[in-house]
């Protein structure tokens, strides 16, 4: 089921995970030409399958424009999947799973600290069959630590890993408060983390011929990508703050008023500020001791800010994105949904893809930002409905109409 020319063609992936950091690696497994299996709870939409299936409104229409019982949240990470549903709690799903792990190159699960473990689906008894498996855990904080039987969710890290202490207004602005990122930023995060940390465990794989298990933990990987943030207090002492839009580093990177809305100035070096200055009508402001140079522009930048806007004011920001981008200076607007994807830029880069789905009509899809030369990416499999492989799967593994049909009798699948 993989893509015949896809890079990881060759790749048979068994994803025990659900909601989104580990499915969004397994997605992107799947975009790269990985078989991706995904193992699902038996029943009802709300009973079984993956929790974001139920995760709406907005739902999916069919064919005949009736919404269906999956949600938007579970169309964005599960492309490029078949759908297998099992009971792991009954010995013979437990038997179905062991067995798929046995012929897998990758199992992603992310299972509570030791969950699998009563089921023998954990890194030790899989690995013990398979010493090539590769298999990733990811958690909210990771196997060990005074925290590793703690749930953990991405609302949840953004607070604790320092995230929504630079993120929202700042403490003398109106609305001052922390905010969290308007999508689970440290799920997606943990997510490419993940299939990164896969793709280098099947790359020492192919050299020693050994498998090995990868720890993930949300809270070490939010904390890992406070970047600059993090090094400005490591180097300083000093906790960074909520700047609003503004940024630590650099002045001016942020945004403007207009005349008709507002816009992005995302200046990064002198020139591009002398430039700005020009054709804002102050050319004196790049001369300033005060702005000429970065360093000093961040040191003044209370008294810089309160000037440029009032300089911004006075033309629209079609006007403002016509003259800058001219003159190289970057800047943009501040788009909506609706904008984003009717952004010739976007629509050029076929950001929007629509596939046909079992349920009739189509899924929207945002596609995959990755443009291979030699192994391009396949959309081949829309979200799948909720066990709709599961009879494909099992004869695949041998299993004939007749067991088939007994165990989803006694409700194993």
């Amino acid at each position: 089921m993989g893509t015949p020319g896809g890079a990881l063609n060759h790749i048979r992936v068994l994803d025990l995970s659900r909601v989104l950091a580990g499915p969004w690696a397994s997605q992107l497994l799947g975009d790269l030409g990985a078989d991706v299996t995904k193992v699902e709870r038996p029943g009802e939409n709300g009973k079984g399958g993956d929790d974001t299936r139920g995760w709406g409104p907005p739902w999916l229409a069919d064919g005949a424009g009736t919404p269906t019982t999956d949600a938007a949240y579970f169309l964005c990470t599960n492309r490029n999947k078949r759908s297998l549903t099992v009971d792991i709690t009954r010995p013979e799903g437990q038997a179905i799973v062991t067995e798929l792990a046995a012929q897998s190159d990758v199992v992603l699960e992310n299972f509570k600290v030791g969950g699998l473990a009563a089921y023998g689906l954990d890194y030790a008894s899989l690995s013990a069959l398979n010493p090539k498996l590769v298999y990733c855990s990811i958690t909210g904080f990771g196997q060990d630590g005074p925290y590793a039987a703690r749930a953990g969710y991405d609302f949840l890290i953004q607070g604790m890993g320092g995230l929504m202490s630079v993120t929202g207004r700042a403490d003398d602005e109106e609305g001052a408060g922390p905010q969290k990122v308007g999508v689970a930023l440290t799920d997606i995060l943990t997510g490419l983390y993940a299939s990164n940390a896969i793709l280098a465990a099947l790359a020492h794989r192919e050299k020693t011929g050994q498998g090995q298990h990868i720890d993930l933990a949300l809270l070490d990987v939010q904390v890992a990508c406070l970047a600059n943030q993090a090094m400005n207090y490591l180097v300083s002492g000093k906790a960074p703050r909520r700047m609003g839009n503004g940024h630590p580093n650099i002045v001016p990177y942020q945004d403007f008023p207009t005349a008709d809305g507002d816009m992005i100035l995302a200046i990064g070096n002198d020139g591009q500020f002398a430039r700005f200055c020009a054709i804002a009508g102050h050319a004196e402001w790049s001369g300033d001791e005060r702005f000429a140079t970065n360093a000093a522009r961040v040191k003044n930048r209370a008294v810089l800010l309160p000037l440029l806007r009032q300089a911004t004011v006075m033309k629209t920001t079609a006007d403002w994105i016509a003259l800058l981008e001219n003159a190289a200076v970057p800047c943009g607007p501040i788009n909506d949904l609706a904008g984003v994807f009717a952004d010739p830029q976007v629509r050029h880069r076929g950001l929007r893809v629509d596939m046909p789905h079992a349920a009739g009509g189509t899924a929207p899809q945002v596609g995959n930002p990755i443009r291979f030369s030699a192994t391009p990416i396949d959309y081949r499999l829309a979200p799948p409905l909720l066990g709709q492989d599961t009879d494909a799967v099992l004869r695949e593994l041998g299993r004939t109409s007749a067991e088939i049909d007994a165990l989803r009798a006694a409700g194993v699948v």
